[in-house]
């Protein structure tokens, strides 16, 4: 979309945005912000995740150990990311902090849409936004202040340079991500699959640089591994398990025994690691290989280690849920959307209180996806037709979407 050249001021920039870009995206946006915000911001959980971080940071800054604290779980260069938030009000804090949460996965459904050369002002981005504002995770995560959000935002960007073949950017930027949170691990995977070691070795060097550095300048480090890491290994701790989706969790709950879970989500997650690799080497639009082996390998984490919390999804579901701009996109299925209706802010099941609902509706919504993604690796490609991808206009930008003529006479 380009500005013309007699938008010259703020006013008249503004101006041109209300008469000719998509006055709906922008309502979209603008209502959730003022409804998901507002609502972390009056939550009695209020950025209680990002807290953790900023009592790290400043443990750190008054010479103590971030690793004191039990649930500070992160590599010792996320301290010193935290540092900045360090140095303001906690008042302040819970006031920014919902908006920077949020304002991150706009940030990355923007760039899963670029990966499919979908305009941020099109119908799908205007459905994306809506729908987001009801979904149960991105209220959660916004509450909590959680720094997955940067997960969410970093995966499609590096998506999105390895779809324009910067696949050392992209490497960059997933490490960058490590640092901040370890959560983007597996899709390491992604650039070994590509046959892309120059890739792979800046996220993991990014991160192993930072942290060690951050670990140079920090008291008893060493925390790390000797109290922070079992504790991690182990799933963290009562606290942690009610909320937690991962199967070796959720099947014990079932009356399912502990080795026999174990085993189960062992299968399952070595299933989609293999239909990994062959979705990979079955081609196809580069963009949706991108997005849907990056989502199977995410998925072999969540299913089988623990913990796997509600907005965890969100790094998945993003990238995939903008993938339907594309014919050749798995996620065109029903079964996408069946998937994600539990989590839609209306939706109660009876019987059951919510932290029961939580773990199980996250296992059925991170089975089904990965099953989704198994079934249609495993059957053969479709072509798809030039005339049907000109037909397919959800990306386009609405000022440029043809309207019907009028009837006349």
């Amino acid at each position: 979309m380009r500005i013309p050249g007699k938008v010259r001021t703020a006013a008249d920039a503004g101006a041109w945005l209300l008469t000719r870009a998509s006055v709906p995206a922008l309502l979209a946006t603008a209502v959730m912000l003022v409804i998901t915000a507002r609502q972390a911001y009056h939550s009695g959980i209020n950025t209680m995740d990002d807290a953790i971080v900023v009592k790290a940071a400043r443990t750190f800054l008054h010479g103590g150990s971030p690793y004191a604290d039990k649930r500070f779980l992160y590599f010792p260069s996320a301290v010193l990311a935290a540092v900045p938030q360090a140095l303001v009000s906690t008042h302040t804090l819970k006031l920014v902090v919902p908006c920077l949460t949020l304002g991150l996965v706009v940030l990355g459904w923007f760039l899963a849409l670029r990966i499919f050369n979908a305009s941020p002002f099109s119908r799908l981005s205007v459905l994306g936004l809506f729908g987001l504002a009801f979904f149960e995770p991105l209220r959660n995560l916004t509450q909590l202040g959680n720094w997955t959000a940067v997960s969410v935002a970093a995966l499609p960007g590096a998506l999105l340079l390895a779809r324009r073949s910067r696949w050392v950017w992209a490497g960059v930027v997933i490490g960058l991500a490590i640092a901040v949170k370890p959560m983007l691990v597996p899709v390491g995977l992604l650039f070994l699959f590509a046959r892309r070691p120059l890739a792979f070795a800046a996220a993991a060097l990014v991160p192993a640089v930072a942290s060690a550095g951050a670990a140079a300048v920090m008291p008893q480090p060493s925390l790390f591994f000797t109290k922070t890491l079992p504790f991690l290994m182990h799933g963290q701790d009562q606290f942690a398990a009610p909320y937690d989706g991962s199967l070796t969790t959720v099947l014990p709950r079932l009356g399912v025994p502990h080795a026999a879970a174990i085993a189960v989500a062992a299968a399952l997650a070595l299933s989609t690691l293999v239909l990994a690799w062959r979705r990979w080497a079955r081609g196809g639009d580069e963009g949706v290989r991108l997005v849907e082996v990056a989502a199977m390998l995410m998925l072999v984490a969540f299913l089988f280690s623990k913990p796997a919390f509600d907005h965890y999804m969100l790094v998945v579901l993003v990238p995939l849920a903008a993938s339907i701009a594309s014919p050749e996109s798995a996620v065109r299925s029903p079964w996408f959307l069946l998937a994600l209706v539990p989590h839609i802010a209306a939706f109660q099941v009876a019987d059951y209180d919510a932290v029961q609902k939580w773990a199980f509706k996250v296992a059925a919504t991170h089975v089904t996806i990965a099953v989704l993604l198994g079934v249609r690796t495993l059957r053969p490609a479709r072509p798809v037709a030039h005339d049907e991808q000109l037909a397919d206009r959800l990306g386009e930008p609405l000022d440029r979407v043809p309207r019907p003529a009028p009837v006349r006479g």
